[in-house]
């Protein structure tokens, strides 16, 4: 059974320039993204043109600078783009989301000539962008990496592998952190490294439980050659630069993870309405009921919470701590949503003939990525009460 287009959602949007802007994403959902979604996750198929359609229409770039071609849309704009994307297929609305943070790292610490130079492609052009931070033995504690970039004259070569890369093996640019100096958190450095750099190879994507239709591999880097010019930041600002764009990736994926949990409950919704038992829709019935109206008070107090976080931001405020509590409180939303959604459907909640299924599979993930929800309780803490012992 193809999915059902996503349910409008009564939005408070800061501009008309914004209501325009989620029109036309709603009519790319419904018209380009919805119809093929089942087939091509079941398929495991990525959607490059989709991508190549959204740059077009300026949607991978909607929170830079229009100096260099992008949208100039505020994070409050911005985020509930991705949600409804994400409602209509996660490896979409991920995978604009981790174009972002991947462009984050030049837009915010690059110079102006390399801005001038790569962020026009980047947010417009075409291309897609992929984030190298975590490495086969160095998840959580990123401050642990072994990749190592070594000075030769006025280039740099870049040794080692990362892994659980989203858009592994096809992206057109890598933000690469690498080890220049030191053991520990100084010694790391940010580079952008372009997809067709000799040396630069991706090992075969990862079979995952869900979000199939994105790929996900270890990219692995021998001796490839860049040079300094693809530097970003300060030698040893790299840690700092990965860690502030992170700030901003987990309030996309908190968008993206109220995306599928709406999407989830507008199927159950829809299921519980049509069904009958008994003589009578089991809507009717109050258990049923109550799961329902639980379901959409959590998927509004995550939309309320990480839309908090980004007005904050957008108001050059501090936001690391509400960032990671919308990652927090929007994925564990997810997971329980979908899961309550597939109990509604019953057996066929069970079978991929419906989308809950994928949806539940679909939302685990989000608990993982970009900080697992366990280092979210550890940034929170530490913002409440200090860094604490070991």
């Amino acid at each position: 059974m193809p999915d059902r287009a996503p349910q409008p959602v009564d939005r408070q949007l800061p501009t008309e320039e914004a209501r325009d802007l989620i029109s036309l994403v709603r009519d790319i959902a419904q018209q380009e993204i919805v119809p093929k979604a089942a087939e091509e996750e079941d398929a495991g198929r990525f959607p490059r043109e989709l991508f190549t359609l959204l740059s077009r229409s300026g949607l991978l770039g909607l929170p830079y600078d229009s100096e260099y071609g992008g949208g100039d849309q505020p994070y409050e704009v911005y985020l509930q783009v991705l949600e409804e994307l994400a409602a209509a297929r996660l490896t979409v609305g991920l995978g604009v989301s981790v174009h972002s943070l991947a462009t984050y790292a030049l837009a915010a610490y690059g110079t102006k000539e390399q801005q001038v130079e790569h962020l026009p492609a980047m947010l417009g052009g075409g291309m897609l962008g992929a984030y190298c931070l975590s490495e086969p033995h160095s998840g959580s504690d990123a401050a642990a990496l072994r990749t190592r970039a070594v000075r030769d004259g006025d280039a740099w070569v870049i040794t080692g592998t990362k892994a659980w890369i989203t858009h592994g093996g096809i992206a057109d640019f890598y933000t690469v952190m690498a080890r220049t100096g030191e053991e520990g958190p100084r010694g790391i450095t940010a580079f952008l490294v372009p997809g067709d750099a000799p040396g630069l190879s991706a090992a075969p994507p990862e079979k995952k439980m869900g979000l199939k239709g994105s790929p996900t591999a270890q990219v692995h880097f021998d001796g490839v050659r860049v040079t300094d010019d693809r530097r970003i930041g300060e030698e040893g600002q790299g840690l700092a630069i990965a860690l502030s764009a992170l700030d901003s990736g987990r309030l996309g994926i908190a968008a993206c993870a109220i995306g599928v949990a709406q999407a989830a409950l507008d199927e159950a919704l829809a299921y519980a309405t049509e069904r009958r038992q008994f003589g009578k829709p089991i809507a009717d019935f109050q258990g049923l009921r109550f799961m329902l109206a639980d379901m959409a008070t959590q998927i509004e107090a995550g939309r309320a919470l990480y839309l908090a976080a980004a007005r904050l931001r957008d108001a050059g405020r501090p936001f690391a701590a509400q960032a990671a509590m919308a990652k927090l409180h929007c994925t564990d939303t997810a997971m329980r949503v979908t899961v309550d959604a597939v109990q509604i459907l019953g057996g066929y909640g069970y079978t991929a003939d419906f989308p809950a299924e994928r949806y539940m599979r679909e939302a685990k993930v989000l608990q993982i990525v970009e900080g697992t929800n366990q280092i979210q309780r550890m940034v929170i803490a530490r913002h409440l009460v200090g860094p604490g012992g070991r």
